[in-house]
């Protein structure tokens, strides 16, 4: 939508300013389905990214949802929460143009070749050729409600404006009517999220949208053809315990396109990437975000954990910032140059996660120890992942005589390492964990040796003593 600089990459100034001159140019007027048909196919013929951002749908959601846009259809996405619904509806936007012509100061963003509304209609008789233009963005034609049980048909469609009125208007005059977010978004797109949340009798007023793409307000039937997108959103789980799309409102949308999680820890570990914070002050190895991939997966999968609500892509994006932040703090504390996130460092987002997650009953009271459990088998999967095979002896050796090492998440990367005291093959170890080029500061070899350590107690090769925080490993 933008061009690297950050700057609309297209200045509506030198556009055509009255409607003589936009018939003057070469300006096609196609309705908004047509527009993003065209644009989509676009892309697609020049192999152009489609939704940027959206990551694990390539094979499965984004062929059905260019086939409904194709179709022209308006459409449902149905999933549990966290499956990047929203981000995916938002995305449908940059397949708009990226500037369109309107009549100036129009409420509802009538095209100048076709005013709907009374006031652009009277505009247009009045003026002619000389009617007045404005452009709109494609980021100003996107439109969007959370459905919630206190919305109204006036938020959606409209009202009788009562300060029209006491300016001497007549309840007869449509020009005191105050239009909703529907028409306000007409000639783009408008998302309902968790529709059947909404109550059923304010999805009736959604059903001339779709249906006649005209509204109703009160006593005025006002025949405004609209010309817009509708996509909803909904999670399955709301048909039987919050609502339900009504049967007339569900056959009128074209497609329901269902959507789901990562599907591969590589798609996990791209959307932890993606979307966790960059400017929180910490590095997070790629061992530890793996470790968090494979976490949100086992809880995901765990039978103690109330499937029907799902466990949201936010739920690894928390770890992952968590995880920063525990490094932060010890850098902070401890006087560090530089923070970078250890094995140490991944307990902490457990107390913080507990709320992400919707357990079975019969689990009450076990959550802590649920989610401690699932991190631990998270970490021995991504320790046989790394450094299974690899000979860790000259580590284990320094066990050998009774030795113990002691780390914790206020023990700073330098003083871990003098604990622990050279280790033939930190390199090697360094590179299995998937350290490169410029990982050569002692925080990141403090953070590989740690994860070594505690995979090697996982793996029963060494012993454990956890007591507040501090972690003692010996034979």
């Amino acid at each position: 939508m933008r061009t690297a600089a950050g700057r609309r990459s297209l200045d509506p100034v030198h556009q055509p300013r009255i409607l003589r001159e936009l018939r003057a140019s070469d300006h096609v007027h196609r309705s908004v389905k047509a527009e993003v048909r065209h644009n989509l196919l676009t892309k697609l013929r020049a192999g152009e990214p489609r939704f940027p951002g959206i990551v694990g749908f390539d094979d499965t959601v984004l062929p059905h949802l260019e086939r409904a846009l194709l179709a022209g259809h308006d459409l449902v996405l149905l999933g549990e929460r966290g499956q990047g619904k929203t981000r995916l509806i938002r995305t449908v936007s940059g397949l708009l143009d990226e500037w369109t012509p309107v009549v100036e100061g129009c409420e509802i963003n009538d095209h100048p070749y076709a005013p709907a509304c009374t006031t652009c209609i009277r505009k247009y008789r009045e003026m002619g050729d000389e009617l007045p233009i404005s452009w709109k963005h494609r980021d100003e034609r996107y439109g969007e409600k959370l459905a919630t049980p206190d919305t109204s048909v006036g938020d959606l469609i409209g009202d009788v404006d009562p300060i029209k009125i006491a300016e001497g208007r007549t309840l007869g005059d449509p020009e005191t009517v105050h239009y909703g977010l529907v028409p306000r978004t007409n000639r783009g797109i408008f998302s309902v999220n968790e529709l059947p949340d909404l109550a059923e009798r304010i999805q009736v007023s959604l059903l001339n949208v779709l249906e006649e793409r005209d509204i109703q307000v009160r006593g005025y039937n006002l025949r405004l053809p609209l010309d817009i997108l509708l996509i909803a959103s909904a999670n399955p789980e709301d048909y039987t315990n919050r609502g339900r799309i009504i049967t007339p409102l569900k056959d009128r949308f074209g497609a329901e396109i269902r959507t789901h999680y990562p599907r591969t820890i590589e798609d996990e570990l791209t959307l932890i990437r993606q979307e966790s914070m960059p400017d929180i002050g910490a590095d997070i190895p790629e061992h530890l975000i793996e470790v968090i991939a494979r976490f949100t997966r086992l809880v995901r999968e765990s039978t103690a954990v109330d499937a029907r609500s799902g466990v949201s892509a936010r739920f690894a994006i928390a770890a992952a910032e968590t995880t920063a932040a525990s490094a932060v703090r010890r850098a902070a504390l401890t006087g560090e140059e530089h923070a970078v996130a250890r094995v140490c460092d991944l307990p902490s987002m457990v107390p913080t996660l507990r709320g992400k997650v919707e357990f079975e009953v019969s689990e009450e009271g076990r959550e802590t120890e649920i989610l401690a459990h699932l991190l631990r088998r998270a970490t021995a999967e991504t320790f046989r992942n790394r450094l299974g095979g690899t000979d860790l002896a000259p580590l284990t050796d320094k066990f050998a005589e009774g030795s113990q090492v002691e780390s914790g998440e206020l023990v700073p990367a330098a003083e871990l390492l003098r604990r622990i005291g050279p280790v033939t093959g930190l390199a090697k170890i360094m590179t299995k964990v998937g350290m490169g080029a410029g990982d050569e500061s002692p925080g990141h070899a403090a953070a590989a040796l740690e994860f070594a350590l505690e995979g090697l107690y996982l793996m029963r090769r060494l012993s454990k003593d956890d007591v507040d925080g501090v972690n003692v490993y010996r034979t």
